[in-house]
C-alpha cells in the first residue's frame, strides 16, 4: 500500500467536461496529487478516501442483513420510487433502473428540473447538436449566452471553445451575452447586456435576423441583439453555449432553452451551428442515456403498470417530498440532490451511495465509492459522449455490485409465495 502508483488518461467527472487527460498519483491508498491542476477536479478526487459504514436505522450492521433489510422496505411499499442521483457508472444505473423495473416503481434521475427545458425542446423542433472536439476543432465563433465558463467549467475554455489549436478554424472570435446576473466572459470580440425581462426578445430579434425578415427601427437595447446575429451569419461554423443546469431569469419555463435551440437551427441554413449545453458532473447525462435505452424516455418514468410509462409533470423529488410514494430508493450521492431536504427521515429509506451514511434519517444506508475514483465504468460527458472510468484507488465497495447485490435479492420470489 506504500508503493506509489501513476495512472494516465483517468476521466474526471467533476464537471460535464469529462476531461480524460487526468494523471493521478496514488499513495497508500490515498491520491498524492493530480495534474493538471484543476480546481474542480483537486475538489472532485480529494484525497480518495471516503465513508464505509453499513446501517440500518442507524446502527451498525453487516452487508447481507442491510440488504435483507433493504427488500423488506422495498418490496412491502405499494408505491415505490428509485432516484438515481449523481456519481454512478452508467452500469450501476443501468442496474438501478432494473431494481426500479422489478419493483413496479417510479423511477426518476437527478436532472428531470434542470434538463427537462432542453429535452422537450429538443423533442419539439429536433436539435443542432455537436461533440465537444468538433466544436474545439471547427468553431470560428463561439457565442456564450449568460455563461462564464470559469467558474462551475474551469477547463471548457481551454480544451474546447477557446483551445488554441483547431485544425479547421484559423482563428476564433469569443461573442458574449449577460443577462442580468448571469455574466458572460469578458473580453469578448462583441459583449452584450441584457436585462432580464429584455432575454426574450433580443433573442426574437436575433432569430428575426437570422431569417432575413425586416424587422424596420429596433429599439436600442435590442441594436446590439442585430449585431450579434449579423456577427453570427459571418462565421463559418458557430457555436451557441449555455448553462443547463442554471435556468436563469427566463429559463424556469424553458423559453431561454426553447429559443436557443431556435436560434441554433435557424443559423444551420446560412451558416453552420451547434448548441452547446453545458452540465454539471456525476455523470447526470449518463443517467439520462440510460433511462432512454432501458425504458424509451429520459426521465420521470413509472413502470407501475408493468411496462416502462412517461410521468410527465414534477419531478421524482417533488413527488416525493409530497408523499408520491411509500418507500424510496436513492441511487448514487444523495448529498448532491439539494432538494431532498429531509424526506428520508418522514418515508422509508434505502440509500445507496457515496457517503449514504451521512444521510440523516436513512432506514439503510449503505456506502459506496464514487464512479471514476474508485469504480471502474463508465461515464457520459455533457455531449453525451461516453468514456471509460478508472478506479484510481482500489479496494472500496462499489456501487454496481451493491445494487447488483439488492437486484438479485428482490428477484427471489418471497417466503410462501407462488413465485
Amino acid at each position: 500500500m506504500s508503493a506509489e502508483r501513476v495512472l494516465h488518461s483517468v476521466t474526471c467527472l467533476g464537471c460535464g467536461c469529462g476531461c480524460d487527460d487526468l494523471t493521478v498519483r496514488v499513495r497508500g491508498g490515498r491520491i498524492a496529487g493530480l495534474a493538471p491542476p484543476c480546481p474542480l477536479a483537486q475538489r472532485w478526487f480529494g484525497d480518495g478516501t471516503v465513508p464505509q459504514a453499513i446501517s440500518i436505522a442507524g446502527r451498525p450492521a453487516t452487508l447481507g442483513h442491510a440488504i435483507e433489510a433493504a427488500v423488506s422496505v422495498l418490496r412491502t411499499a405499494n408505491r415505490p420510487m428509485v432516484i438515481i442521483a449523481p456519481d454512478l457508472t452508467t452500469e450501476a444505473q443501468r442496474t438501478a433502473i432494473a431494481v426500479a423495473d422489478v419493483l413496479r416503481a417510479e423511477a426518476d434521475g437527478a436532472t428531470s428540473d434542470s434538463a427537462a427545458a432542453g429535452i422537450l425542446a429538443a423533442q419539439r423542433r429536433g436539435r443542432a447538436a455537436a461533440t465537444l472536439g468538433e466544436i474545439r476543432n471547427r468553431a470560428d465563433v463561439v457565442l456564450f449566452w449568460a455563461v462564464d465558463p470559469t467558474a462551475r467549467y474551469p477547463r471548457y475554455l481551454e480544451r474546447y471553445a477557446a483551445a488554441a489549436s483547431a485544425t479547421h478554424a484559423d482563428r476564433r472570435a469569443l461573442l458574449a451575452v449577460s443577462v442580468g446576473e448571469d455574466r458572460g466572459p469578458a473580453g469578448a470580440e462583441i459583449e452584450a447586456d441584457f436585462a432580464p425581462d429584455e432575454e426574450v426578445d433580443a433573442l426574437a430579434v436575433m432569430l428575426a435576423t437570422v431569417r432575413g425578415r425586416p424587422l424596420g427601427e429596433v429599439a436600442p437595447p435590442f441594436q446590439r441583439a442585430v449585431a450579434l446575429a449579423e456577427r453570427l451569419l459571418r462565421g463559418r461554423y458557430v457555436a451557441i453555449v449555455h448553462d443547463a443546469e442554471e435556468a436563469g431569469p427566463a429559463g424556469g419555463d424553458g423559453q431561454r432553452t426553447e429559443s436557443l435551440v431556435a436560434l441554433a437551427q435557424a443559423l444551420n441554413g446560412p451558416t453552420r451551428a451547434a448548441l452547446s449545453s453545458l452540465r454539471a458532473g456525476g455523470n447526470r447525462s449518463g443517467a439520462e442515456a440510460a433511462l432512454t435505452w432501458q425504458t424509451g424516455y429520459p426521465m420521470r418514468v413509472s413502470f407501475r403498470d408493468g411496462s416502462p410509462r412517461s410521468r410527465p409533470g414534477r419531478s421524482g423529488l417533488d413527488r416525493l417530498s409530497a408523499g408520491g410514494a411509500d418507500a424510496v430508493l436513492i441511487a448514487g450521492s444523495a448529498g448532491a440532490l439539494a432538494d431532498l431536504g429531509p424526506v428520508p427521515g418522514r418515508v422509508p429509506s434505502v440509500v445507496v451511495g457515496p457517503g449514504a451514511s451521512r444521510v440523516s434519517g436513512a432506514g439503510v444506508a449503505i456506502d459506496t465509492g464514487v464512479a471514476g475514483i474508485h469504480e471502474a465504468g463508465t461515464g457520459y460527458r455533457m455531449d453525451d459522449v461516453p468514456l471509460p472510468l478508472t478506479a484510481v484507488v482500489e479496494g472500496v465497495r462499489t456501487a454496481v455490485e451493491t445494487l447488483s447485490l439488492l437486484l438479485g435479492a428482490l428477484r427471489v420470489p418471497p417466503r410462501g409465495s407462488d413465485g
